[in-house]
């Protein structure tokens, strides 16, 4: 059996869970729906951690059995290595998911991306990250949205907002937040120059029912503005998109500014911006209570030179590099693809050093 200690109690956690399923199979357990779906979340968010561990102790159970059957003679070394490789990946696996025990961490995430200055190219450039980031997701098996889409003039786009609906999605895209630097030939230069563009990325947490934001609805106030896109029978045709402004003394002018496009029905977009505004609020909140401004304040950098968490270099050499780990990757295309778990395991393990 695998040792449970203060680091991970196993069978606390699992007396927790069934003491949780009791009160849930209580008459009348719906009266409240919003208590009833806060305990049905917290169930899943402490069997995220008992069936991780769970699957890592059946591992060790197997190993143990071909290791017994290979010294008996009767077993195949090439097995037992296979199993021992996977259960080695899994342990560290749940190690690195340990890190992610803030109770933020295994919310859903919204990214924002937004092009600094230099136009065509860096609206190209905050493309590129959008599909970037939309690969990794969807390799991480979570749901993508774009909730809001912006498209540049002559390519790429102005802004957009994604929104990724899984376990431990803010946890892993928290690494992401900052300003994100390109050099390359340009395709948009005829005179084949080399550019350097930036971009900045911005995740916060999307808040459920069972978290309760309240906002003063004096210092609201919505835009509406057609929809970017591709078209339709109502994108581009009818105003359905909306721009939230909050604007409440607390908070340095411009205030917060949120935009989603995601439905076709107004109505819809304003209650998913305000949804939106919530999750932006609670990421303040859970800066200033665990006294890391800088999380916010990152978003507010100068989308320029000297302010970059990470360089995607493709000339004259290929090269992807986190300027605060100092992770490297030469596939730079891989990267490109969604391939950023190096980088963002890395910064969590550092992160998790320092703290």
């Amino acid at each position: 059996m695998l040792p449970c200690g203060t680091t991970f109690d196993y069978d606390t956690k699992s007396k927790e869970i069934a003491e949780l399923e009791l009160v849930s199979a209580q008459p009348g357990f719906w009266e409240n729906p919003k208590e009833a779906e806060a305990l049905l979340q917290e169930i899943r968010s402490k069997k995220i951690w008992t069936d991780s561990f769970a699957t890592v102790q059946e591992g060790l159970d197997d190993l143990e059995t071909l290791h017994e059957f290979l010294e008996a003679g009767e077993g195949d070394a090439q097995e037992v290595e296979q199993v021992y490789l996977s259960l080695q990946q899994k342990v560290a696996d749940l190690e690195f998911k340990r890190m992610l025990s803030n109770e933020e961490d295994q919310l859903g995430a919204m990214l924002e991306i937004n092009p600094g200055a230099g136009g065509t190219e860096s609206q190209d450039w905050a493309e590129m990250l959008m599909r970037m980031y939309i690969m990794w997701g969807e390799k991480q098996g979570f749901t993508v949205k774009k909730v809001n889409y912006q498209p540049g003039e002559t390519a790429g786009i102005k802004s957009a907002t994604l929104e990724f609906d899984g376990p431990f999605a803010y946890g892993y895209l928290k690494a992401e937040t900052g300003v994100h630097r390109l050099v390359r030939i340009s395709p948009f230069d005829s005179g084949a120059r080399r550019h350097t563009s930036f971009a900045s990325v911005y995740a916060y947490p999307v808040v459920d029912d069972s978290i309760t934001i309240d906002i003063n609805q004096a210092y609201v106030r919505f835009d509406t503005f057609r929809s970017g896109g591709a078209g339709g029978q109502n994108v581009n045709k009818v105003e359905t998109a909306v721009r939230l402004h909050y604007t409440p003394p607390e908070i340095e002018p411009p205030g917060i500014i949120v935009e989603c496009q995601e439905e076709r029905s107004q109505l819809k977009n304003k209650e998913k911006a305000l949804k939106m505004l919530k999750s932006r609020l609670y990421q303040l909140e859970i800066a200033r209570r665990n006294e890391a401004r800088d999380e916010v304040e990152s978003n507010k950098m100068r989308i320029d030179f000297g302010s970059q968490i990470r360089n995607y270099v493709l000339h004259p050499y290929k090269l992807v590099k986190d300027a605060r780990t100092g992770t490297e990757r030469s596939d730079v295309q891989n990267v490109l693809d969604g391939d950023l778990m190096d980088f963002i395991k890395a910064y969590l393990m550092q992160e998790s050093k320092e703290s």
